[in-house]
């Protein structure tokens, strides 16, 4: 009777690892099915963002172009119309290009509140060591 068990366990054994082994190709298929798609949209998404930026550029080369027209109404010179309506996007490029550049400056990225919080614990260790 106990050679019969142990045929038994091994036979449960057995086929919980193929359940197992079948378990984990369906994951591994659903999971490779899950990133495709997911790469789909992100692609789509992607291509949608580039199109939306294209006619971004478009509407404010139309609306630069309508600011400058109406300025050039008011100020009777579209050449000094041209120059105040580019000069103030320049503006506004230069003081978003600093900016940008201080976001992204190599201080701005390193971790403040995990080197605090470090240095902390350093000096909580070493007070407990010299105590």
């Amino acid at each position: 009777m106990q050679g019969n068990n142990n045929q038994t366990i091994q036979g449960l054994v057995g086929e919980a690892l193929r359940e197992s082994t079948d378990l984990a190709q369906k994951e591994f298929t659903l999971f490779r099915t899950e990133i495709t798609q997911n790469l789909r949209t992100l692609f789509i998404g992607l291509a949608l963002v580039v199109a939306a930026a294209i006619f971004a550029i478009a509407a404010v080369m139309l609306l630069t172009e309508s600011l400058v027209e109406w300025l050039a109404t008011i100020v009777n010179s579209e050449a000094l119309a041209a120059l105040i309506v580019g000069g103030g996007l320049a503006l506004i490029a230069i003081g978003l290009g600093l900016y940008g550049r201080h976001a992204m400056s190599t201080s701005a990225l390193t971790p403040q509140r995990t080197m605090r919080s470090l240095k902390r614990d350093a000096e909580v260790l070493s007070e407990r060591g010299a105590g």
